[in-house]
């Protein structure tokens, strides 16, 4: 992207003790996190434009990075359509750019099917951390409800994220319906994930057979690391053939669960909990878009949003106890 922000935001690393070692640069990112910097480098201005199409249909103005960069801004300081052209517009008159900036309807029409980049990932197996959160949908606002008097119940989706757990960055989303349930999306999270995964954990919820199926059929060498539920038991071949699920009940009769958490590593879990608090605290707890395409296109911004902000200022632990 051709801008750059910052906004004060925080990284939690679970239940341990841990030593930030450079604290001159930890400092530094956390005031820069304050601070708003916007800048468009030479590429991106000649970018702004769309190349010249050779196909049939009429010629695009703005380049998929123009767009991609209006709704960014939008997603950031949570605007309207039409407030975000204002934006974008204001930063080009201040930068001095003679650029064109994309209008409302515009931005909605491109928006539909606009291809966001997934995230970048290195050639290491990654350590998989997978939850879900509910987003409203867009609805009535106030000034409907009182002019009327009637109330509505909003409708919502339910956003799956996958996180990895040595950097927190999200590295997978899927948007679906309401009624979807967990364990239904291991299978579409784990294709959005480039590379080889390690590990995957996640909570009771997905303490299911078409879970371990599904990161068996995608990473046969990966550890699946979740809670069995209260009432579990150990499958006919526990005794002969134990499936990694028998490991973990055996482990939990042993240990109890709080021991078995510490030694599988289950309590790293809660790096994407607070993926799903920083993205209703950052970008909300909305879908401000009305169809399913739109809908893809700003989850995916938001994903990319919040990996960027946790860039700015991450600080470098070691653990000391």
């Amino acid at each position: 992207m051709p801008f750059k922000i910052n906004a004060d935001r925080r990284h939690r690393i679970p239940r341990q003790r841990h030593r930030v070692t450079n604290w001159p640069a930890y400092e530094a990112g956390l005031r820069a996190r304050g601070s708003l910097t916007v800048w468009f480098t030479p590429e991106a201005i000649e970018a702004w434009r769309a190349g010249p199409r050779t196909g049939r249909g009429g010629q695009p103005r703005y380049s998929a990075l123009a767009i991609a960069t209006a709704l960014t801004l939008r997603a950031v300081f949570r605007l309207a359509l039409r407030q975000t052209e204002g934006l974008v517009a204001s930063i080009l008159a201040l930068l001095g750019l003679d650029l064109a900036v994309p209008d409302h309807s515009t931005l909605s029409r491109r928006a539909e099917t606009l291809e966001v980049p997934r995230p970048r990932r290195g050639r290491e197996p990654v350590r998989l951390l997978v939850d879900s959160t509910g987003l409203k949908l867009c609805g009535p606002g106030e000034w409907l409800v009182e002019k009327h008097g009637t109330k509505t119940r909003r409708g919502w989706r339910k956003l799956h994220l996958a996180t990895e757990a040595d950097t927190g960055h999200i590295v997978a989303s899927v948007l679906t319906d309401k009624d979807a349930d967990d364990g239904s999306q291991v299978g579409p999270l784990l294709d959005r994930v480039d590379g080889p995964v390690a590990s995957f954990t996640g909570d009771g919820a997905y303490d299911r057979d078409d879970v371990y199926a599904a990161v068996d059929a995608r990473h046969p060498d990966a550890a699946v690391v979740v809670p069995p539920r209260s009432g579990a038991v150990p499958s006919d071949t526990a005794g002969t053939a134990p499936t990694r699920r028998d490991r973990h009940i055996e482990a939990i009769a042993e240990r109890g669960r709080m021991g078995w958490q510490r030694s599988s590593g289950y309590d790293w879990r809660a790096l994407v909990e607070s993926d799903a608090s920083r993205w209703n605290r950052v970008i909300g707890d909305g879908l401000r878009s009305r169809t399913d395409g739109r809908h893809a296109t700003e989850v995916a911004i938001a994903a990319d949003v919040l990996n960027r902000m946790l860039d700015l200022g991450r600080p470098e632990y070691v653990r000391i106890a």
